[in-house]
C-alpha cells in the first residue's frame, strides 16, 4: 500500500500496535455528516477506544469520538454515534469471518484525507499477552539504542 503524506494524516491509534499483532489492513471510507467532516478536518477525532463491528453485511465504526463542530448549532451530530464504513462486498465477508474468530479484533489504525474524502485504515489484529508487550518494548528500546550508537 502506498504511504500517505503526513499532512493528510488526521488521527492515529498509537496503542493499536502495542496491544495487537496486526495481521491485515483495509482502507475504508466513512459515511459522515456535514458537521462531522468539518470536525474531522479540524483534527477533533479520537480513535483510542474504537472498534469495527460487522452487522448484517455492513461494517460500522463504533466508539470513535468526533467532537461537535463549534459552529454547528442545532445541526450538530452526536459525538459517539455509529458510523457506517464503505467497503467492498468481499472485504466485508472477510471481516465478518475474522470477527467470528475468537481472539480477533478489528480496530481503526489511522484516519486520513485522500482526495478530499475521509478514509480510515482498519486492522485485523490478535490481542497480545503481557509478555508479548514486554518483548516488543524491549525490542524497540534495543533498536533505539542501536540507532543512537551509530548516529554518534
Amino acid at each position: 500500500m502506498k504511504k500517505e503524506k503526513n499532512e493528510n494524516l488526521i488521527a492515529q491509534n498509537k496503542k493499536a500496535h502495542h496491544d495487537y499483532f496486526i495481521k491485515d489492513t483495509y482502507e475504508a471510507g466513512i459515511a459522515l455528516t456535514g458537521t462531522e467532516i468539518k470536525s474531522v478536518r479540524a483534527r477533533r477525532i479520537n480513535l483510542r477506544d474504537g472498534y469495527v463491528q460487522v452487522i448484517n453485511g455492513s461494517a460500522f465504526l463504533e466508539n470513535v469520538h468526533i467532537s461537535e463542530y463549534k459552529q454547528g448549532n442545532r445541526y450538530n451530530h452526536e459525538p459517539l454515534r455509529s458510523r457506517r464504513l464503505l467497503l467492498h462486498k468481499k472485504q466485508l465477508q472477510r471481516l465478518a469471518k475474522d470477527q467470528s474468530t475468537r481472539g480477533i479484533a478489528i480496530i481503526p489504525l489511522k484516519v486520513y484525507l485522500k482526495h478530499g474524502f475521509a478514509k480510515v485504515l482498519i486492522g485485523v489484529g490478535q490481542g497480545k499477552k503481557k509478555y508479548d508487550k514486554r518483548e516488543s518494548i524491549k525490542k524497540r528500546d534495543q533498536e533505539r539504542e542501536l540507532r543512537r550508537q551509530y548516529k554518534i
